[in-house]
Formats: C-alpha cells, sequence, structure tokens
C-alpha cells in the first residue's frame, strides 16, 4: 500500500534581525520567515504550496517529506495537497492526462483544470480522479 503525506518538518532559526527564519527541510529553495514562531510556519505552509504548485505546473517530481523529528511539521490546504497527490499517482503509474480523462468518462480539459494549482477544484472530483489512478483519498485532522 502506498500512503503518500505532505506534512514536511520545518527548522526554525533566528536571524540576525530578530526574525525566524522557517526552512522546509525537504524542499530547496522553500524558504521564509516571520516575526514568530507562529508567523514564520504560516509562512512556511505557503511557501510549500507554491513549491509543490512550481512542481506540478512543470512535471517535476514531489519529494517526500522525512520524519519530523521533534521539528514542527507544515502541511498543503486539503485541495492542493489532492491534487499533488493526483499529480504523483499519475507519474507513479505513467497514466497520462487523456488516459485519465478517459477512465472518468470527461474531456481532457477536465483533468488538465483538476491539475491545475489554481483551478478551484471540488475535493470530490479529485477523489474520483485519484480512484481512477489507483489512490484513495483519506483525510486525517490533527490538533493544530
Amino acid at each position: 500500500m502506498t500512503i503518500t503525506r505532505f506534512s514536511y518538518p520545518v527548522e526554525l532559526t533566528p536571524d540576525e534581525n530578530g526574525r525566524i527564519v522557517a526552512r522546509v527541510v525537504d524542499l530547496a529553495g522553500c524558504v521564509t520567515d516571520g516575526s514568530d514562531q507562529a508567523e514564520a510556519l504560516a509562512e512556511a505552509a505557503d511557501a510549500l504550496e507554491e513549491i509543490l504548485a512550481d512542481n506540478m505546473v512543470r512535471g517535476l517530481a514531489i519529494p517526500p517529506p522525512s520524519a519530523a523529528r521533534g521539528r514542527p511539521v507544515v502541511a498543503p490546504g486539503a485541495v492542493i495537497a489532492a491534487k499533488a497527490a493526483l499529480h504523483l499517482a499519475m507519474r507513479d503509474a505513467s497514466i497520462g492526462r487523456t488516459a485519465l480523462a478517459e477512465r472518468l468518462g470527461v474531456d481532457e480539459k477536465a483533468v488538465r483544470r483538476m491539475l491545475d494549482p489554481k483551478h478551484a477544484t471540488k475535493i470530490g472530483a479529485l477523489e474520483e480522479a485519484l480512484g481512477a489512478a489507483g489512490r484513495k483519498l483519506v483525510i486525517t485532522v490533527e490538533a493544530a
């Protein structure tokens, strides 16, 4: 069983100006900051979404997160996580947009929109697409 998670550990370090620098460990270039830890983590979550979106648009792999090992973690929103999971499922199974569209009985443009990080896609459509790609969407809720 393949389980895909998008909770990435973050290293927090103060800079010389008293701000907190947040670096998402597993994603090169995913660095931001905030005035305190809470703001730095919120900014890191936004930066994570941007990196995931960029990788999807460019057709690149998305590295899996490493173990948190006591570090705080950030995760993208549910829709971006589902889109990233669909992107990875299609890559892993070598399923193109046209093939997935045929499995779903929709036009290829519909699949293209599902994979577009900027397009508002209903979670139910992503759940169906993941099913057609051999995956099951499971949502976990954790304490904040």
